[in-house]
């Protein structure tokens, strides 16, 4: 497989198109926001004048009432992908979100919990507050804990989950996993930006730009709609920004101004994740993206590698 990864506009989509171009392939979306239906404009969604007619899949696969993961993400694209191969074509998969990317290549599966657990964790984690979870999880699974915020309800609930569901932590299984083979190879492709200034002004203009086609009409039509404010979808940036201001009557303008700063930080991050991977080839643009310049960079590693 070919991953295109990287931070937030860095121009992916379009090296992702002409790439499945060039080489008779399929686009597999990984960004954990783009699965929500109705969430165009927030989550950058690929219109389909950019898709310009490359098959894009994992993109409007759920509501944004549902609580989408990782174990989700995986189980659905698995089939995708084993299609695209039997059918003698190329996955390319395109994203920002590295937890999706990773565990896809690794076909990594994951239990299937009834969710009566998960109920009752949410529960204690009411009447008890979260710090007594936190501490709970420091016995059952210190390493676990070691990793997360004490603030992280959503992980922390997960590691006690997997815990009292399996008998086993969150630990033994990612180190099990970790000794196993990717199921699938990838050739990486990262997409950054020499100067860090510059990615800072394209995500600024990207927000400004959304703010321009409407995304605070977006958010208002999911409030609208009744998606609760704790849902998975609403965390994503913009959407719980802009949330909170439509609700409270707050400043569209400043609350604008909080999705460019949590955009760059949330790059930083991201950044961080690809660069974890040194088999990575990264393109570095100057100022704007070249699609002319990254297509044949990309061309070029690719065929060292005999694609």
């Amino acid at each position: 497989m070919i991953v295109i990864c990287g931070p937030t506009a860095t121009g992916k989509t379009a090296l992702g198109v002409a790439l499945a171009k060039a080489l008779d392939g399929e686009v597999v979306g990984a960004d954990s926001m783009q699965v929500y239906r109705g969430m165009d404009i927030g989550t950058a969604k690929p219109t389909p004048e950019e898709m310009d007619g490359v098959p894009h899949h994992m993109i409007d696969v759920a509501d944004p009432e549902e609580d989408f993961s990782v174990a989700r993400y995986v189980d659905l694209a698995l089939p995708v992908v084993e299609d695209i191969l039997r059918r003698g074509k190329r996955p390319l998969v395109v994203g920002g979100t590295g937890l999706y990317i990773d565990n896809l290549l690794a076909g990594r599966r994951f239990a299937a919990f009834s969710g009566q657990r998960r109920r009752e964790l949410e529960a204690r984690c009411q009447a008890e507050g979260l710090a007594a979870l936190y501490a709970e999880l420091g016995r059952v699974d210190p390493r676990r804990q070691s990793e997360l915020h004490p603030n992280d309800e959503k992980r922390i609930l997960r590691a006690l989950e997997v815990y009292y569901e399996t008998g086993r932590t969150m630990s033994d299984f990612h180190a099990e996993t970790q000794t196993r083979p990717p199921r699938f190879r990838a050739a990486r492709i990262g997409l950054t930006f020499s100067r860090r200034e510059d990615l800072w002004a394209r995500i600024d203009a990207r927000v400004d730009d959304m703010m321009a086609r409407g995304l605070a009409g977006e958010v208002r039509a999911l409030l609208d709609r009744g998606v609760p404010q704790e849902a998975t979808s609403m965390q994503a940036i913009g959407y719980k920004e802009l949330a909170a201001a439509l609700r409270g009557g707050g400043d569209l303008a400043a609350a604008a101004e909080e999705v460019k700063l949590r955009s760059r930080q949330y790059a930083k991050r991201q950044l961080s994740w690809f660069r974890r991977h040194g088999d990575t080839h990264w393109i570095a643009w100057e100022k704007h993206p070249d699609l002319s310049l990254g297509l044949h960079s990309s061309t070029a590693f690719l065929s060292q590698l005999g694609i």
